[in-house]
């Protein structure tokens, strides 16, 4: 049996390891609600540069209201070091060539792994040129996400793209809980489906309990 990886405990060893010193995350942000507390939790230990670059989004006007809201979580949270963020411009055809084939596939299977590596693909090669020293994502904070494909996926663009992933599982030691807390507190926008038309159309189906954050 393969040996299951924490990888909460994994990025503490490189927090760890970093410490004394303030190096620069690019972090891929899906959503405010998921960034809250990764923000809150990573900006004591990085410069992060939060790169909202999302595809998968099922409509410009779904993708600009949640850059607005993670624009206006970034200026609004006291964080311990000051975060930048680039909205990188919408472009559903990559998304939609990615996951050609697949889009009969339920939410959790192959398709969102496609998603996956468009995404982590995209933002390794952001953080290659401009030179950060690691980048990551606030995806695994969701409890519907998968963070081993997550991890695998981020670990195999920055074998490809030359530049270190940081391990993470953000669900863990409550960082899901908290960041409903902070999405209440800072009033964000709290969609209920994980961004793509497959995902909306499986949201609104009956009986449908979406309880998770979106990504």
């Amino acid at each position: 049996m393969a040996t299951r990886i924490n990888y909460q405990l994994e990025m503490e060893r490189v927090l760890h390891r970093e410490a004394g010193h303030t190096p620069r995350l690019l972090l891929h942000c899906c959503c405010a609600p998921c960034a809250s507390f990764v923000l809150e939790s990573l900006a004591p230990h990085f410069c992060i540069r939060a790169h909202y670059d999302n595809p998968n989004i099922d409509s410009a006007e779904e993708y600009a209201r949640r850059a607005g809201e993670l624009q206006r979580l970034a200026a609004q949270m006291p964080l311990a070091n000051a975060v930048s963020v680039a909205v990188v411009p919408y472009a559903p055809a990559e998304f939609y060539a990615a996951v050609r084939g697949l889009e009969a596939i339920p939410e959790g299977g192959a398709r969102c792994r496609a998603c996956y590596r468009l995404r982590l693909a995209r933002a390794a090669q952001a953080a290659a040129a401009g030179k950060y020293d690691y980048f990551t994502s606030t995806l695994s904070i969701s409890p519907h996400k998968n963070a081993a494909w997550l991890n695998e996926i981020g670990e195999e663009c920055a074998q490809e793209y030359g530049v270190r992933w940081l391990p993470s599982d953000f669900k863990k030691r409550d960082g899901f809980k908290r960041s409903t807390v902070l999405s209440a507190q800072y009033g964000l926008y709290r969609q209920n489906y994980c961004g793509c038309a497959f995902s909306r159309k499986e949201a609104a189906a009956p009986l449908r309990h979406t309880d998770g954050p979106p990504a």
